[in-house]
């Protein structure tokens, strides 16, 4: 009598020789992916590169365009600067951005206070008078006076700054009716202090043995026309290349250029809060890229949009043939 075996068949195991074999020289690839990367790299370095040119200085507007830095210091006296209108974190005189409910600036409050006139001239003059004591009066007479006062002498060299001369590298206002008080005396002392390439360190008076590391009001010196003018020379203001080109050998933040095209366009650059507009949006995106995986419908976009097969396409060619012939 016969008795029926039902074998169970053993596991086939696969390995690579089943699978199509091509031979790839990697190596090869490496140098040739490396040698078109970099031809590339010299062709964009060529095209696109930044001026090669030192950082804008104090020295430098003071020496090359004198009137101007003169209209800044002006601006600083009179509180006409962007700083002294510009709200936190450096005053109150400004309106916080907010967007609805939010206002980051407002939260922090004042965290770097800053008045133009006392910290960018007068403080960094009074520290000059230390070795130049012949301007210690001029400031005590300027210091001494009412604010109206003050305004009254700023305007009236402002209202014949456009016909002064430079005489020997000092200020000079033509002889009018008008009470200019210690005003030429101040720029006077500015611009030689300017020139004489410590400015930047005077604003920034380290009050102790070591040098001053956080330079923040020194740069926000010259933030406003001189730099403006200077950026547009290198064709580097925020509507040509912003913030992701920068000058000198070092190559800019170029992952930011995202922030700096949402700068150009609407709603964002006619928008009063704009900084926190932008930084809102990118919040944004990138929560979305971070929780893409767990949000229903936009997870589903990869598989809907099929670009995984053109990825792939050759071995879903190759499973279409295999699929073929054994049919």
């Amino acid at each position: 009598m016969l008795t029926e075996v039902n074998e169970v068949p053993a596991k086939i195991t696969k390995t690579n020789a089943d699978y199509p074999q091509t031979p790839y020289d990697l190596i090869r690839e490496m140098f040739i992916a490396l040698g078109v990367i970099g031809v590339l790299v010299l062709l964009c370095a060529a095209i696109f590169s930044t001026p090669d040119v030192p950082a804008l200085t104090a020295k430098q507007v003071a020496t090359q365009a004198p009137q101007l830095f003169i209209q800044t210091a002006l601006d600083d006296l009179s509180g006409q600067d962007a700083i002294s209108t510009y709200g936190p974190p450096y005053n109150t005189n400004g309106q916080a951005q907010t967007l609805g409910p939010i206002s980051p600036e407002a939260w922090a409050g004042v965290q770097i206070p800053i008045m133009s006139d006392e910290v960018e001239v007068l403080a960094p003059l009074r520290r000059y008078a230390v070795v130049n004591p012949s301007i210690t009066p001029t400031l005590n007479a300027w210091s001494s006076a009412s604010s109206k006062q003050q305004t009254a002498w700023v305007n009236n060299v402002e209202k014949y700054l456009d016909k002064a001369k430079l005489v020997n590298g000092s200020l000079v206002l033509p002889q009018t009716k008008l009470d200019y008080g210690p005003v030429p005396q101040i720029l006077n002392a500015y611009l030689r202090l300017a020139r004489s390439g410590i400015l930047e360190d005077t604003i920034d008076g380290s009050h102790s043995p070591m040098p001053a590391v956080n330079r923040t009001k020194s740069l926000l010196l010259l933030q406003d026309q001189p730099a403006g003018q200077y950026a547009q020379q290198l064709n580097m203001s925020g509507g040509q290349w912003g913030i992701i080109k920068e000058t000198g050998n070092y190559p800019g933040a170029v992952w930011l250029w995202f922030y700096t095209m949402l700068y150009q366009i609407p709603p964002y650059s006619n928008s009063s809060s704009a900084d926190l507009l932008v930084v809102s949006t990118i919040l944004v995106v990138t929560l979305i890229l971070v929780f893409l995986p767990f949000i229903p419908g936009l997870r589903a976009i990869p598989h809907a949009l099929k670009v995984y097969r053109l990825i792939w396409r050759n071995y879903y060619q190759y499973e279409r043939l295999h699929r073929r012939n054994n049919t």
